[in-house]
């Protein structure tokens, strides 16, 4: 599975931006989001099964953020709203036969190249 992320960029503190995660290969996955701040550990952000029925959230993003797939094109969104400077990092598209371990980064099979979001206060 080859992971293509794109849809980073400077928001100001407040504001939205939405990822994109498109998926080339096998399309039975369950797919999310990472991020991985300076300095810090890689941590996980949010997950969809494959089928697009089941979701979760870390809690520092629920309320604020929202993780929906297309199944037909195999892309993944992440809609993120009312950003904070601490949101920002390098965010990680991800991918993995288990939806259930999703949650850990060394659990995961398939990763996409980073992009970068900066959250200016």
């Amino acid at each position: 599975v080859q992971l293509q992320a794109s849809g980073g960029g400077l928001v100001q503190a407040g504001g939205s931006l939405r990822l994109s995660c498109a998926a080339a290969g096998r399309t039975r996955y369950a797919m999310g989001w990472f991020r991985q701040a300076p300095g810090k550990d890689r941590e996980f952000v949010a997950a969809i099964s494959w089928t697009a029925d089941s979701a979760k959230y870390a809690d520092s993003v629920k309320g604020r953020f929202t993780i929906s797939r297309e199944v037909a094109k195999n892309t993944v969104f992440l809609q993120m709203n009312s950003l904070k400077p601490e949101d920002t990092a390098v965010y990680y598209c991800a991918a993995d036969l288990r939806f259930d371990t999703l949650t850990v980064p060394l659990r995961i099979e398939y990763w996409g190249q980073g992009t970068l979001v900066t959250v200016s206060s």
